[in-house]
């Protein structure tokens, strides 16, 4: 029943026109960010530690770009309820050559991006377009209808979604077929102490691990993703091979690689990125061990 309350007034208001609720969305821009002020402390903090080089000017404009961008995705998201791919199709365009060494080998490939917007419309283009089946690893919502919301929504043109906090039980059942396993591993560790340091930003940063990790048990291809908004409403895709054998490479290199990957994509579109999440949160000590 709560399911049923939730959704109908959503699907409801996502019939409503794009161009409509982005005019809303830009009415909750003005309050997020003047009034509300949501994670701005952050966020500030954030762009310092990533461009002491340039202006508070700038760095204000890039905050600005951030919030409309992060308003927005709320939107688009909110139009994924009613939209159906062809919508999509019309929106994103992507660019999978980095997929072709990786079908080659013949291995599973894992496929890592960041967290950039608009995940959704990737999400729902990958898994019409994909070779394999695409999975896609997903942290649960607390509350059970809009849990399930989301879920229907993403899993609507074949995602399979994996949920971070069981994934090694539910990944079983698709460890012995061919498959793309999507995931995101710019997230900060829970225990820095288990973390590979490096520097990020000129700043010694932590990362998790399980990406490298699970790519070297399952000897699986490696492919890194970038996708950002080419204008209002419109995302594109570009695909990076980095190898299908993960296991030739020093430890930590693959991680090593996705770091600069990461730094690379941000500078390139520095308001595409989640700047609201608190990357640098972990301070480096000597007892973590040596800075790769």
């Amino acid at each position: 029943m709560m399911y049923y309350l939730v959704y109908i007034p959503l699907y409801l208001v996502s019939l409503l026109p794009i161009r409509f609720l982005y005019f809303l969305g830009d009415v909750v821009y003005v309050l997020m960010y003047y009034i509300i002020r949501y994670r701005k402390k952050v966020v500030i903090e954030n762009l310092l530690i990533a461009f002491p080089e340039k202006t508070e000017k700038e760095r204000k404009r890039i905050a600005k770009a951030f919030y409309h961008n992060f308003v927005d995705t709320f939107i688009e998201t909110l139009k994924f309820i009613s939209w159906n791919l062809q919508a999509v199709e019309k929106r994103f365009t992507a660019d999978l050559s980095g997929f072709e060494k990786a079908y080659a080998s013949g291995k599973n490939i894992n496929l890592v991006g960041m967290h950039n917007f608009n995940w959704e419309y990737a999400n729902w283009w990958l898994a019409a377009h994909l070779k394999y089946p695409w999975l896609g690893i997903y942290m649960p919502v607390g509350n059970k209808a809009f849990d399930r919301i989301i879920r229907n929504m993403r899993s609507k043109y074949g995602t399979v979604l994996l949920p971070a906090t069981d994934f090694k039980k539910h990944y079983l059942k698709y460890d012995s077929t061919l498959h793309v396993l999507g995931s995101a591993a710019d997230q900060s560790p829970g225990n820095p102490e288990n973390a590979y340091w490096t520097i990020f930003f000129n700043r010694p940063t932590a990362f998790v691990t399980g990406v490298e990790k699970g790519a070297r048990i399952n000897n699986s291809a490696v492919v890194f993703a970038h996708f950002y908004k080419v204008k209002r409403g419109y995302y594109h895709i570009d695909t990076e091979f980095i190898t299908d054998d993960p296991n030739s490479l020093p430890e930590g290199e693959l991680t090593r690689l996705y770091v600069q990957f990461c730094e690379k994509c941000i500078r390139k579109m520095p308001d595409n990125y989640l700047w609201s999440h608190r990357k640098w949160k972990h301070v480096y000590k000597e007892e973590y061990g040596k800075i790769l």
